[in-house]
């Protein structure tokens, strides 16, 4: 015992030697490795100290040169246009301000002067550090170089006398070459042309062929920046008509066949460029850039365009930076109003109540009401007024089943679990009582493609842009009445919409009130589904445009009333039961569609006391 004892003190002695050495050790060889590194770090201060400073200039001056000599190189016939310094020319009518640079000779950005971005200062298409607008050419035997990266001489400006204005870029090479770019500036619209104008095509082109690179940085131009990545897309228009992509995360399109133009489209404005000799080829692409900047989208298009084989050729083109109006893109007649989202997907059909219901009214109502939100409202109360019809007869259908409740009541208590049965004898009580239970049904379907045009319309508008109503800034975004300190996920954001609250709470009031009024649901999922559905609006709707928000709460606003009229003072209950009643005694007629239903009940019903035989 007495040895055991002393070998577990000679054990625990040994183990706390090893600590203390490893212990010991391990700071002896930190406090060597903290002056090696003290030394190391002076010795590299002192090394740097005693290095030249020109040595890194001189660095640098000879990467600049290397790469001049390969600009040089690169330029060949055009070595003189290889290097220059750029310069600005600003042309504008009363619609935009275009800013021009001799580098590549080509729109630099442009300022539409009638349209304001959030910090209210003029909104600029274009004009990122990584736009670009240009094409490559044969400069030399093996080389080539992007115009983009040329040095134009200075412009010469022409103004017309339908007060639009020309001015010209050119470029001359030292073989006899020449190239030349004509932009028009129409005296009061967007859409300006392009005419690129080369002497020696058939050398400066290879296989006849010019290949045009197109790059735009797509700015944010409204508060939500997922909403409007949302409303961005990628158009374009060939043979087959127009076609888009979606560009919510991201998008490519590889054109196959000629198409007519291309277009960058964000929720308000778009960039395009049209051929009017088709691109017979091509690729665009949109690359979502992180929500922290206030970019949306880098967007390029690398396109073809086949020139015939000649000497001297004119290339015509066109450019158009500018808002997605209907009216002014679709007096062009080339397919581009259709930018303008006022129906698409699965609700494209919702279009054409937009084109020839709710925009010529709303632009009726808006020639002589200042207010948009006012326009809003009577819309929305037009609206009501033409599907009153069908509401009256919703309610009429209500009623109806109203009265027969404790008949249904009573048919519920005989067959109880028996649903077949139930249904059975349900149907035959409608049926008797010339009651048809899916009428209520009609004006909900209704409010279906109502409220997906008005959401197509009131996200596309854009003369609701910048317009306010009440505590609501803009009519074309939501509105702000709460910043909270955190984003709520499944939609909803970091902040509250007032509109948005006005909406969901007489939607609630509505549920409310028909729940009241109709007979009581067995099925506990659609007892509760008045409850939730404003439930699900308040996520859903706190992001949509506060347009759409104002329409839906008159729209609530609205609907409770006339229930209120119709219930209390239009519909008779004692008048409905003995109508009720009156349709009872008259003969009956079923249709094909009701035997063959009775049938298949009855059928079901057997089956099911034939199997509880079986099981006895």
């Amino acid at each position: 015992m007495k040895t055991d004892k002393n070998t577990i003190i000679g054990f625990v002695l040994l183990g706390i030697l090893f600590f203390v050495f490893f212990w010991y050790t391990s700071k002896q060889t930190n406090a060597l490795q903290e002056r090696d590194a003290f030394v190391k770090d002076s010795t590299e201060k002192a090394i740097a100290a005693r290095k030249p400073a020109v040595d890194t200039v001189a660095m640098r001056l000879d990467s600049l040169r290397r790469d001049s000599l390969t600009k040089v190189t690169d330029a060949g016939d055009f070595e003189t246009a290889s290097t220059g310094t750029e310069s600005l020319v600003t042309v504008e009518n009363p619609l935009m301000k275009v800013i021009f640079t001799n580098k590549g000779g080509v729109v630099k950005s442009v300022v539409l002067k009638k349209f304001n971005q959030m910090d209210s200062t003029p909104v600029i298409l274009s004009g990122g550090p990584h736009d670009q607008l240009g094409y490559n050419i044969n400069t030399s035997p093996n080389h080539a170089v992007l115009t983009s990266n040329l040095f134009f001489s200075a412009p010469v400006i022409t103004k017309n006398a339908d007060g639009s204005q020309i001015i010209t870029y050119t470029l001359h090479g030292s073989a006899g070459q020449s190239i030349s770019h004509q932009f028009k500036i129409p005296s009061n619209d967007y859409f300006m042309d392009w005419n690129i104008l080369l002497n020696g095509a058939d050398k400066l082109l290879t296989q006849n062929s010019l290949n045009l690179q197109w790059g735009v940085e797509m700015h944010q131009q409204q508060l939500s920046h997922t909403y409007e990545v949302q409303q961005s897309r990628l158009c374009f228009f060939d043979k087959d008509g127009y076609d888009y992509s979606s560009a919510m995360s991201g998008t490519t399109k590889d054109f196959e066949i000629p198409v007519d133009w291309v277009s960058f489209k964000q929720q308000f404005f778009n960039s395009t460029i049209l051929s009017k000799n088709k691109f017979a080829s091509g690729k665009a692409e949109m690359t979502l850039l992180p929500d922290t900047t206030a970019e949306l989208f880098k967007a390029t298009a690398n396109l073809k365009v086949q020139v015939p084989a000649s000497t001297v050729a004119t290339i015509p083109m066109q450019l158009y930076y500018g808002p997605n109006n209907y009216d002014l893109l679709k007096k062009y007649n080339n397919g581009m109003e259709n930018i303008v989202d006022l129906g698409s997907g699965i609700f494209s059909f919702v279009k054409y109540i937009n084109r020839y219901f709710i925009m010529p009214v709303f632009n009726f109502l808006a020639s002589f009401i200042g207010n948009y939100g006012w326009v809003i409202a009577l819309l929305t109360l037009l609206i009501r007024l033409v599907t009153s019809p069908l509401t009256y007869k919703s309610y009429l259908s209500g009623a109806k089943m109203r009265v027969m409740k404790p008949e249904l009541d009573a048919l519920k208590a005989k067959f109880g679990d028996n649903q077949q049965g139930y249904a059975m004898e349900q149907m035959k009580l409608f049926r008797e009582a010339g009651v048809n239970p899916l009428g209520g049904c009609v004006p909900a379907l209704l409010q279906i493609p109502i409220f997906f045009a008005l959401y197509s319309y009131f996200s596309s508008n854009i003369d609701l842009r910048g317009q306010s109503f009440l505590w609501a800034k803009d009519l074309s975004s939501y509105d702000v009445v709460a910043h909270l300190p955190f984003s709520i996920p499944m939609g909803f954001g970091d902040h509250i919409s007032l509109f948005t609250l006005t909406a969901v709470i007489t939607s609630f009031m509505i549920s409310l009130y028909n729940i009241n009024m109709t007979p009581q649901q067995s099925n506990p999922a659609m007892k509760y589904m008045p409850y939730f559905f404003p439930f699900i609006l308040l996520f859903v709707f706190n992001r949509l445009p506060s347009a759409l928000t104002w329409y839906y709460t008159v729209s609530n606003i609205i609907t409770l009333g006339i229930q209120f009229v119709i219930q209390n003072y239009i519909i008779d209950h004692d008048k409905i039961l003995a109508k009720i009643d009156q349709k009872r005694k008259t003969p009956k007629v079923k249709s094909k569609f009701q035997e063959r239903y009775e049938q298949m009940m009855a059928t079901q019903q057997k089956m099911k006391e034939l199997k509880g035989g079986k099981n006895k």
